[in-house]
């Protein structure tokens, strides 16, 4: 057995409230612990979004009735900017404000630059910034944080040329920092024949083998592992217009061991991007007596019928991986063993709350 710290998903999407058909508050916490997660940051794309003091105090209600671990609630940066004061007033409730600039819908999609620079300008230096920007976007959102030189954290890398431009950028000393999904780490355009064109849509997309060795090859750059987890029902994605999204909770941490006891990682490698780094960027508290105990020996085949997600597939099905999450700590209180969930709704925190 080897004991992990519980570990940080800073990328999930819980889907409450508007989506508690493919997930809530209690089923998608559920599958962080049992993926060896004890806290997760929730993203601001529910509907209605969470934009403002109203929408962040109502998603911080539902989640303080159901989570079962720990977590944070994110801001969304929107078309009707928040002034100075508001977000200011706003910083200590949330994880961090988050930046639509690619591939979003509704009031969340920043496509002005001069709203960017709003945001840069006025959030508050403590306050983390996230942002989902790709490729030319990307590259311009880097130059954003440059001016303004405050910290800037990209989510979900997936290319060649954006791993690159990011290594470039630290190393001419833009506070910059990025996290790289599982999936992107794990699949290819390759893998759509198996997984299905429509299951398989996701954003960013799943790229090439070329764009997967780059991320691998440049390892070092990479802050975090983020799961992006983002439910959908198979009816949906087996619809006329599928919906991007993959679930991950349950099957980002077998497969980081599993590349782990293949050698393509170590788990102290593992350890800092899913715990340390993430406890950094985004100014997390530790969680104390609580732990992840870990079977690394444990062979074994991804089905998605044995998950607590409520969405009930995931495009890692029938693959083969080492490790296996055995039991969770937190906080003093055994809250995963051997397959079920001990914790109970509500016993999981808010983070900037507690």
């Amino acid at each position: 057995m080897i004991q992990l710290p519980g570990l940080i998903d800073p990328h999930v999407h819980l889907r409450e409230p508007g989506g508690t058909h493919k997930e809530d508050w209690d089923t998608g916490t559920q599958a962080a612990l049992a993926g060896g997660f004890t806290m997760v940051l929730a993203m601001p794309n529910t509907q209605p979004p969470v934009m403002d003091a109203e929408s962040l105090k109502a998603c911080s209600t539902l989640a303080a009735q159901k989570a079962r671990c720990d977590y944070g609630l994110y801001l969304g940066a929107s078309q009707a900017p928040l002034s100075a004061g508001d977000l200011a007033a706003l910083a200590p409730d949330a994880a961090g404000l988050k930046m639509y600039l690619n591939h979003t819908f509704g009031p969340l999609l920043l496509e002005d630059m001069s709203l960017w620079m709003h945001y840069f300008e006025h959030t508050p230096k403590n306050m983390p910034i996230a942002t989902h920007a790709e490729g030319h976007t990307l590259a311009a959102v880097i130059l954003m944080a440059q001016l303004y030189k405050r910290p800037l954290h990209l989510c979900h890398v997936s290319r060649r040329d954006e791993i690159l431009v990011i290594r470039e950028a630290k190393e001419k000393g833009i506070p910059i920092t990025c996290e790289v999904t599982p999936h992107h780490l794990f699949l290819t355009e390759e893998d759509l024949p198996r997984i299905g064109n429509a299951r398989g849509q996701v954003r960013p997309d799943l790229n090439t083998k070329a764009d997967q060795q780059a991320l691998w090859e440049n390892i070092d750059v990479i802050d975090c592992f983020a799961t992006d987890h983002a439910p959908h029902t198979l009816g949906e994605k087996d619809g006329p217009k599928p919906p991007p999204g993959f679930p991950g909770l349950e099957t980002a941490l077998p497969l980081l061991l599993t590349a782990a006891a293949e050698g393509r990682l170590t788990i102290e490698q593992i350890i800092s991007r899913c715990y340390t780094n993430p406890r950094r960027i985004f100014h997390l508290p530790e969680q104390a007596e609580t732990r992840v105990e870990i079977d690394p020996l444990a062979k074994w085949e991804i089905k998605a019928a044995n998950t607590f997600t409520r969405c009930g597939w995931t495009p890692f099905e029938g693959m083969q991986v080492q490790g296996k999450v055995t039991r969770i700590t937190l906080r003093g209180k055994i809250a995963y063993q051997d397959g079920r969930i001990l914790a109970e709704p509500g016993y999981g925190m808010n983070i900037r709350k507690n």
